[in-house]
């Protein structure tokens, strides 16, 4: 889809800001709680600002530098390498632990004690009444400090952190910028949560096992399906043939997984393993990732209901039917909904392949 067809992101304004009475908080604790965030505007920019982020990295492969990086990018990549000196500071303490090495606790303390002063540094002076209304998706971004977990419901939580600094335009949503979140700011924060997995030996938060697509990410595969989209040279299959080059973010989330699991791909990998020999194209991968998504995450009550909603995020129904990360082709065979995740893929390629229906 070409970046004048894509929707545009609303902005927030200061003046926006002052009328909100109240941060973040959890909201969800039923099934019906996640079909009436479904309705909600801020479910709504979430799936436009996914849209773009993916769009605006359609062939285009790492290493990537752009022509300047905005002092925004810079600023975020400067605040998550302060968060890795951390973890320099607070090692893994050494007393017998096979998941969930309690430092991790420490570490936790230490960036929710520092969390206002980073971000007020981060955010220029006229966006620090903002401050608050960030910071309950910035803390929940690298997991649980008590349960000492990580999964796709932390990596969604950074997604949002992002999308609120978006709105209130301290990022900007131009093509350009956005590819710079994906392809410098996303990748460095992989790269954090991977040190931060490995070092405190943190257990995957709700892991579906060999069913899931992967114990602790999912975006990554959407930006990385999302490069390799427009063209034909590189098969789907090409995940299967090792060494894969850190070309994409698709070839980085396979072989970080490889780097912490053992034996046969195809059995403890059988989604992306399903899909590698079953989906024609990219195309086809990245809008069935989008599908699979919004309902195996952004849909399940067990990932959302430890992300805080609200505030910038509004949670508001303007009208009685629920937003969509993407066009559903399960509108068009309900009763096979969500029988198994490799459905997605194999469903959408009997359909015209259709864009983010926002």
């Amino acid at each position: 889809m070409a970046a004048s067809q894509l929707s545009e992101l609303r902005e927030i304004t200061i003046s926006d800001i002052k009328q909100i009475s109240s941060p973040p908080t959890l909201k969800i604790r039923t099934d019906h709680d996640v079909e009436v965030w479904k309705m909600t505007r801020g479910y709504r920019d979430y799936g436009i600002f996914l849209r773009r982020l993916s769009d605006s990295v359609v062939g285009t492969f790492l290493p990537w530098e752009p022509e300047s990086v905005s002092q925004a990018i810079t600023s975020l990549t400067a605040l998550l390498d302060k968060l890795d000196s951390l973890i320099d500071e607070i090692p893994p303490l050494l007393t017998p632990q096979r998941f969930g090495n309690l430092a991790f606790r420490t570490w936790g303390k230490r960036l929710e004690e520092e969390a206002d002063s980073l971000l007020s540094s981060l955010l220029p002076s006229h966006l620090s009444i903002a401050v608050p209304l960030i910071k309950p998706y910035f803390l929940t971004s690298f997991g649980h400090f008590v349960r000492m977990d990580y999964g796709t419901g932390h990596e969604t939580s950074f997604g949002l952190f992002l999308l609120c600094l978006t709105l209130v335009r301290f990022l900007h949503p131009n093509p350009d910028e956005e590819r710079q979140i994906v392809l410098i700011l996303f990748v460095r924060y992989l790269r954090l949560c991977w040190r931060l997995q490995d070092v405190y030996k943190l257990e995957p938060a709700g892991s579906h096992g060999v069913w899931g697509l992967d114990d602790y990410s999912f975006l990554g595969y959407i930006f990385g399906s999302a490069q390799l989209r427009d063209q034909s040279e590189i098969p789907v299959s090409a995940i299967l043939r090792r060494p894969l080059p850190p070309t994409n973010l698709y070839f980085m989330q396979i072989t970080r997984i490889h780097q912490v699991k053992h034996g046969p791909f195809h059995e403890h990998s059988s989604q992306l393993h399903a899909i590698a020999v079953g989906v024609p194209n990219w195309g086809k991968v990245n809008s069935g990732l989008f599908k699979m998504y919004e309902a195996e995450v952004l849909g399940k009550r067990v990932v959302v209901q430890h992300i805080p909603l609200g505030g910038l995020l509004e949670w508001d129904i303007t009208n009685g039917t629920a937003c969509s990360v993407c066009t559903d082709v399960f509108d068009l065979v309900p009763e096979m909904q969500c029988k198994t995740p490799v459905l997605y893929f194999l469903l959408n390629a009997l359909f015209t392949h259709h864009h983010l229906g926002v």
